[in-house]
């Protein structure tokens, strides 16, 4: 009978190289699942940090705007996210400002995106500004908000004075006659069922003299 005691000495030593092998991967994979936790730690400590950062900023957006514009948080363990919704008769309008972080979780990714719909004008739908977790400057990302949110105040304006999408709203003054969007009107009045728009208060009472309306 053949002695086959060195090939399966051989056999066992491969599959203790192939356990090993399995044990170290293992282990390298706990590794990275355990850092990748700290990061996250560190994420959530730095939001936490720079909540004094855009909290402000925000809260001063709506009260420029008042009922205007409705801001819904979001919070995930990987990303803060607030959506500033602003209410327009022309267009859905939805800024959404986004704090997250990259795939390997070591840098601090912010995100700008403007979505509105319909899409009749040209505008900077998306940014980005990175940052490395350990390195985070509260002062660069107060700044870089503070661009972002005056950039979607002024796509906001630039919409309302868009003749594509005020095609549909607007009026005339029938005292001063002049065409201009309906947000626009200094004064109504109503009258047989009728909405009258005005450019200012003393043309509306104009009309009301003329038309003997007291």
């Amino acid at each position: 009978m053949a002695d086959t005691s060195e090939l399966l000495s051989r056999i066992d030593a491969e599959f203790r190289g192939a356990e090993e092998s399995i044990k170290k991967f293992q282990a390298e994979k706990v590794q990275e699942f355990e850092g990748r936790q700290r990061r996250l730690e560190q994420f959530a400590a730095v939001c936490e940090r720079l909540q004094e950062v855009w909290r402000p900023r925000l809260e001063g957006l709506s009260q420029r705007f008042k009922e205007k514009v409705e801001v819904v948080p979001s919070l995930l363990k990987s990303r803060r996210a607030a959506t500033v919704k602003f209410h327009s008769k022309l267009a859905t309008f939805n800024l959404t400002l986004t704090a997250l972080t990259d795939a390997d979780v070591r840098n601090l990714v912010l995100d700008y995106t403007l979505d509105i719909l319909p899409i009749l004008m040209k505008f900077e739908k998306n940014r980005q500004l990175e940052l490395p977790l350990d390195a985070v400057d509260p002062q660069v990302v107060g700044k870089w908000l503070d661009d972002r949110i005056v950039e979607a105040v002024q796509v906001y304006l630039q919409l309302h004075q868009n003749s594509y999408y005020l095609k549909g709203h607007m009026v005339r003054d029938p005292i001063a006659d002049i065409e201009f969007p309906k947000y626009a009107a200094a004064a109504t009045l109503e009258r047989n069922g009728s909405t009258f728009y005005f450019i200012s208060e003393d043309s509306r009472d104009a009309f009301k003299r003329e038309n003997h309306i007291p």
